[in-house]
């Protein structure tokens, strides 16, 4: 089974997410209030994973786990 490995919520409240290979994995993404405790319950909590906000045109950046 794919590890989660990023993990973007953008501007509009959507949620991309890759495992390590850089795949999509469309079983997690949707709306944030949707998706949110799936992520969360499918990461353990030493599994590094990249958790990232933005804006579409002006790219992503970095958020501590607590603060997705």
């Amino acid at each position: 089974m794919k590890k989660i490995a990023r993990v973007i919520k953008w501007g509009n409240g959507m949620i991309m997410v890759f495992d390590e290979d850089g795949i999509q994995m469309p079983e997690y993404q949707g709306r944030y209030a949707e998706v949110k405790e799936r992520i969360l319950a499918n990461i353990p909590k030493h599994h590094n994973v990249l958790f990232e906000t933005g804006i579409w045109h002006k790219g992503t950046q970095n958020t501590p786990r607590e603060d997705w």
